[in-house]
């Protein structure tokens, strides 16, 4: 399993038109076959910039390296998230077995 996240901030106004536009958009990324536990988060923390995080699973790398070529995840980063990202930090996690 890996567990897929984002954490964002938009260059968009709190609260406008073109922030729930670009949540609207990132959130249809959950219909893109294996992604599992998808949750789109609003950040209510003051202990770093970020304002909105995105987490999501895969059963493999197979089916994460599926989902990062997917002609709908291409066409979001593309279209949507370069242009309207301030900043942002990815984390790809598996579960850790000592």
């Amino acid at each position: 399993m890996i567990r897929h996240t984002v954490v964002f901030r938009l260059k968009h106004a709190p609260g406008s038109p073109e922030e729930g536009g670009f949540l609207r958009a990132a959130c249809a990324l959950e219909q893109i076959p294996g992604v599992r536990n998808f949750e789109c988060l609003r950040q209510v923390g003051s202990k770093n910039p970020y304002t909105f995080g995105l987490s999501m699973e895969f059963d493999s790398q197979a089916g994460y390296d599926l989902y990062s070529a997917h002609p709908d995840h291409e066409a979001f980063v593309r279209e949507r998230w370069i242009p309207e990202v301030a900043e942002f930090m990815e984390v790809d996690y598996v579960p850790f077995r000592p």
